[in-house]
């Protein structure tokens, strides 16, 4: 199984235990997103990500450049303590 097809087994099984306002909501939020015209201007698969420096799970400033001098980088984000 893809990873494509995992996601939409996902899609599809929290889909039936939410609201339908909910769902509403997050079909509008979606169409929004890509009525905006943001899926221009992300990067494609083959393209170089811009230098960026971010703050790792220590708080500690970390430099792609630095990185990615010792091999390939994997960039992952998660939303932390809310």
């Amino acid at each position: 199984m893809s990873l494509k097809e995992k996601i939409e087994g996902l899609k599809a099984a929290s889909a039936k235990k939410m609201p339908p306002e909910a769902l509403e909501v997050i079909g509008n939020a979606v169409a929004s997103l890509k009525n905006s015209g943001i899926l221009d201007r992300v990067l494609k698969t083959g393209d170089r990500a811009p230098q960026f420096e971010l703050q790792n799970a220590e708080g500690v400033a970390v430099n792609s450049a630095d990185i990615l001098k010792k091999g390939p980088m994997v960039l992952t984000f998660y939303r932390g303590a809310w």
